[in-house]
């Protein structure tokens, strides 16, 4: 039986986009407390499922997938923008294709003016009144209105008309800002992406007995399974060593590992990564805000998202994507890398940044690790010992050397050269995944 807190979800899910909600009206509708309705109504914004819009309300909007990142909805620029609605605010679930700089003749503005696309212009009323007739919606900068026939228009058309106390460029460098964001968010995993959800998961009850463990495991052929009590929150672990040499009549909250690691859906791939590895944990039980219990991730789940990561093209370059896209083996010595100092990997001063020295020591020492075959690796600590400033276009060599291994850890020694000087010396102990 589904909780409170799904039922209201699939119930924001069933409304129409547009359609605006309320805490007291989720709550009366749903018979549910006000704190269940808000709770519900927070994690479908975190879903991407409502938007609220300060002076306008919480209203449903159409979710976007990963594919469609480069679009923003009307209400998310209002948010980025500190903007207030003029008009047409039923038409501030869709979304804008492309944006027009209005800083040409009113001729030349329709032209590139079209369907889905928002005018940025100042205070220039008939070009207000064309966009919103051509289909567009209008953000007006510097803080000025515009007229109460025009607001009507963009009511009738449900086109949004935004007003900002920005100028014109700042306004277009934010909202270029957002889409370069969402440009590199697009690339993060999440377990929302990755986890078995709940209607898939066996999970046991505290009121079982062990007997239905080994029902379970038959069932399945798995040996970990979350343990939840009548209100679906998350209280426990059990896995075979739990069970074994226990009488099948014990309760099984009497046998399971209480208080397990948990996460959300919204948790990031390499938290988790880390967190397993660490921990040395096969299965994490996903939650809601509630600590109920929303589905599972396991360390496959993890390992295959990572190697399918791998495989996907990058769109929004951060500095490791330029690293990892740079970086490369020194001919004839499989084992030492060399990269180019770019502008984006220096300081203020024009050297080599602390930080993008520590990706670089990072990125060799995976790729070592790689090639000697010892699998993948997650970060523990890493020290670095000294550093000589590097300055722009110099060609640096990057050479890690495997001083130790385990089966789940490693140690590296990683030299850093400038023209055969030595100018950098740091040292990494690493945990190893699974290969």
């Amino acid at each position: 039986m589904a909780t409170k807190h799904e039922q209201i979800i699939r119930h924001i899910m069933s409304l129409s986009v547009g359609h605006k909600i309320s805490v007291r009206q989720i709550a009366k509708e749903l018979n549910v407390s006000d704190g269940t309705a808000y709770r519900a109504i927070k994690d479908a914004e975190n879903q991407g499922l409502v938007s609220t819009i300060e002076r306008v309300g919480t209203i449903r909007i159409e979710r976007k997938e990963k594919e469609n990142f480069k679009r923003l909805t009307f209400a998310e620029v209002i948010n980025i923008i500190d903007g207030q609605v003029l008009g047409g605010k039923d038409g501030l679930h869709k979304t804008l294709n492309k944006f027009v700089i209005g800083a040409m003749q009113l001729e030349a503005m329709m032209r590139y003016t079209e369907a889905d696309s928002l005018l940025i212009v100042g205070n220039r009323v008939k070009a207000h009144e064309l966009a919103i007739k051509a289909g567009a919606a209008v953000l007006i900068t510097g803080g000025f209105d515009t007229l109460d026939h025009i607001k009507r228009l963009a009511d009738d058309k449900q086109l949004p008309i935004i007003s900002t106390s920005y100028d014109t460029f700042t306004v277009a460098a934010m909202i270029n800002r957002a889409i370069y964001d969402q440009l590199i968010k697009k690339e993060i995993i999440l377990v929302r992406d990755i986890y078995t959800p709940y209607d898939e998961v066996h999970h046991l009850y505290n009121t079982d007995k062990v007997k239905d463990w080994y029902v379970l495991n038959e069932l399945t052929t798995h040996a970990r399974f979350p343990v939840i009590d009548e209100n679906s929150k998350v209280i426990g672990m059990v896995t075979s060593k739990d069970v074994i040499g226990k009488d099948k009549q014990m309760q099984i909250d009497k046998a399971m590992t209480k208080n397990p690691l948990v996460v959300q859906a919204k948790t990031s791939l390499a938290y988790v990564a880390h967190m397993m590895v660490w921990e040395g944990i096969e299965v994490v039980p996903v939650v809601n805000q509630s600590n109920e219990l929303e589905g599972v991730v396991s360390r496959q789940d993890v390992l295959k998202a990572l190697n399918q990561m791998q495989r996907q093209p990058q769109v929004g370059e951060t500095i490791e994507d330029v690293i990892s896209k740079n970086i490369r083996t020194v001919e004839g010595d499989p084992t030492a890398f060399q990269m180019e100092v770019t502008p984006q990997m220096t300081s203020q001063l024009g050297t080599l940044s602390y930080g993008v020295l520590t990706s670089l020591i990072t990125e060799a020492s995976s790729r070592l690790l790689l090639y000697l075959k010892k699998g993948k690796m997650v970060v523990e600590s890493l020290n670095i010992y000294f550093i000589e400033p590097v300055q722009i276009d110099s060609k640096i060599t990057i050479k890690p050397e495997l001083l130790d291994a385990g089966r789940v850890y490693a140690k590296i020694n990683i030299n850093i050269y400038l023209d055969r000087k030595l100018v950098g010396k740091s040292m990494l102990m690493a945990q190893l995944m699974d290969r």
